[in-house]
């Protein structure tokens, strides 16, 4: 497992580095938050141990910017910052736990497993394509780390076009498939949903996934 730990105290960064390296994590230190958003964005972290009052940009914007470029790294925030009103700040914002210092490092040790478990739980579940998640269990969607606002039909019409990218998918399987129901050809009920899909999931973004294959049906593709 590699970790990154992004903290100005030197001392107490070594101190985390090497606790955490006797029990056989990977730990990588930034001293900024530059530098650490830096590393976090252009390397695959497993977790990241993230410090609120940091030198050149705090934690807050630190993690801010990670989950608008689309990462979804596990983030603990470790702060003697202790007010309320920052823990949940942090926590709305995407973070995963928010820890107060001074604190017991096995506390830490559990919370790291216990976060790191549950993500591991978590991408065993969730369906994937380009930049979207999706998990079907919490019908929750996402692209470019942005929750979709879908409804019940659009969702379950994504999902299938998640589970059979680069297949050409038929109007008649995808009224099959979300409707459970033999296709109509006198109503245009699966274009209107298509379209309606293609408006939240591809007109926001800089490139469409959802593509239409003339007198065949749609597919997913990158």
């Amino acid at each position: 497992m590699r970790l990154l730990i992004v903290e100005d105290e030197a001392k107490f960064a070594t101190y985390l580095s090497r606790g955490l390296s006797e029990h056989g994590y990977i730990a990588d230190v930034a001293g900024n938050g530059e530098d650490g958003l830096e590393m976090a964005r252009s390397s695959d972290f497993d977790l990241i141990i993230l410090d609120v009052m940091l030198p050149q940009r705090d934690g807050f914007s630190v993690l801010e910017s990670l989950r608008n470029s689309g990462k979804s790294t596990p983030v603990i925030f470790l702060t003697a910052r202790d007010s309320v009103e920052d823990r949940v700040r942090g926590l709305e914002m995407g973070a995963d736990d928010y820890l107060v210092k001074p604190f017991a490092f096995s506390e830490l040790l559990a919370r790291i497993r216990t976060i790191i478990r549950r993500s591991n739980t978590l991408h065993d579940r969730m369906l994937r394509f380009a930049d979207i998640e999706v998990d079907p269990e919490t019908h929750r969607a996402f692209r470019s780390g942005k929750r979709l606002d879908l409804t019940l039909k659009e969702f379950l019409l994504l999902v299938l076009f998640l589970r059979h990218p680069g297949e050409v998918l038929t109007r008649s399987t995808i009224a099959e498939q979300v409707w459970d129901m033999a296709y109509d050809c006198g109503t245009n009920m699966v274009e209107v949903h298509v379209r309606r899909l293609r408006s939240k999931l591809d007109d926001p973004f800089d490139r469409n996934l959802i593509r239409t294959v003339r007198g065949a049906g749609y597919v997913l593709e990158d």
